[in-house]
């Protein structure tokens, strides 16, 4: 396949004015198609090369969520010859990206993708359908700044389809919900409309709900390595290992991820009002304007599931996912705080041996 062209890796009038102080600099935009352990490999609209980024990008990081991800706009050098690597100065600022907190015990943000315009929230209709966890999706998604769609796979191993659609209508207000089928290439015409030249979706959902099947039957080749799932439970092996952009044969760009185990939130309470617009709405009419709809005695919340209108297990997972970012901010502030003490602790120690040389 061709190498495309910076309009098909979604180069547009935006980004060219974001670039102006790089280009007088005598740099080249790059989008990053793929990432490696601190290599990356870029696409400059004329070739597939591999980068790293300059020693000053990397001391003046503030951390790795500001480190190249997949998705990414870079100002590049060139590299001098073949042998070598590019350089990247910079990133552009983003657009949209998806982040969770980082697995593990460390407290910092992982950008999954970067300046994608719709994310497919991928959930299979087999033994793994899960409305709690679209529900989560549906808040990160809504958070990054791209347009949420949910896409019902594995259409053919369910039963009651219109059932598990209006499952999900309940809790996705709103968002448009498509249930395909990808082993048997069914209901794919329904998300071509999101796959115009230069526009990116990103592709997320846990281990075994099709992603991968779904990229193939998007492209028409079998691209992407799929395995079989397990029949008592719908998981799945991790066959996507890297996130990678990837160009569709009519023009569209699809970023694909690994499967995830968990998705733990990343930015803190604010998030909630695309996911929870329900709860919200009724909420503005609760008598304490910072109504946790917990134990607070006069709640319009707790009154609107005591009459039915609101599910109970609806706001026992808007409680959930509240306490987690509260929780979060509690962990960032404290990172913050300890950073801020370590710098001090630095500058002083500085000045006490510069004073010392001068005396």
């Amino acid at each position: 396949m061709a190498t495309p062209n910076l309009t098909t890796l979604g180069w547009n009038a935006h980004w060219q004015d974001a670039f102006a102080a790089s280009a007088a600099e005598g740099l080249v935009p790059a989008r990053v198609s793929l990432e490696h352990q601190h290599i990356y490999t870029v696409c400059t609209g004329e070739a597939e090369i591999l980068a790293t980024v300059a020693g000053r990008f990397r001391h003046r990081a503030a951390g790795k969520h500001e480190f190249p991800a997949v998705g990414d706009w870079v100002a590049l050098k060139p590299r001098t010859d073949a042998r070598a690597r590019a350089t990247i100065h910079a990133v552009l600022p983003r657009t949209s990206r998806f982040s969770r907190k980082a697995a593990g015990d460390v407290t910092e943000e992982q950008v999954v993708a970067a300046n994608i315009d719709v994310v497919f929230l991928v959930s299979g209709l087999d033994h793994d359908f899960n409305p709690r966890r679209i529900e989560r999706y549906l808040v990160t998604a809504w958070d990054g700044g791209a347009t949420p769609v949910i896409i019902l796979n594995k259409a053919d191993l369910c039963d009651d389809v219109a059932g598990s659609i209006a499952e999900v209508e309940a809790i996705a207000a709103g968002t448009p919900i498509h249930a395909i089928s990808s082993s048997e290439r069914a209901g794919l015409d329904a998300l071509q409309p999101y796959l115009a030249v230069g526009r990116t979706v990103a592709l997320l959902g846990s281990s075994g709900v099709g992603k991968s099947t779904l990229i193939n039957a998007l492209l028409g080749v079998e691209r992407q390595r799929t395995f079989v799932v397990r029949e008592s439970d719908s998981h799945g092996r991790h066959t996507t290992t890297n996130r990678e952009l990837i160009v569709l044969p009519q023009g569209g760009l699809l970023i694909d991820t690994p499967g995830m185990r968990e998705l733990q939130l990343w930015e803190g309470t604010g998030l909630m009002s695309g996911a929870f617009d329900d709860i919200a709405a009724v909420a503005a009419s609760c008598h304490y304007r910072d109504c946790k709809h917990d134990t607070e005695p006069i709640c319009a919340v707790k009154d609107a599931v005591a009459r039915g209108e609101i599910p109970e297990d609806r706001l026992e997972s808007y409680r959930r996912l509240q306490r987690e970012a509260r929780h979060l901010e509690a962990k960032v502030d404290e990172r913050a705080a300890l950073e801020e003490k370590r710098k001090w602790k630095v500058i002083h120690k500085n000045m006490k041996r510069f004073t010392s040389k001068r005396i």
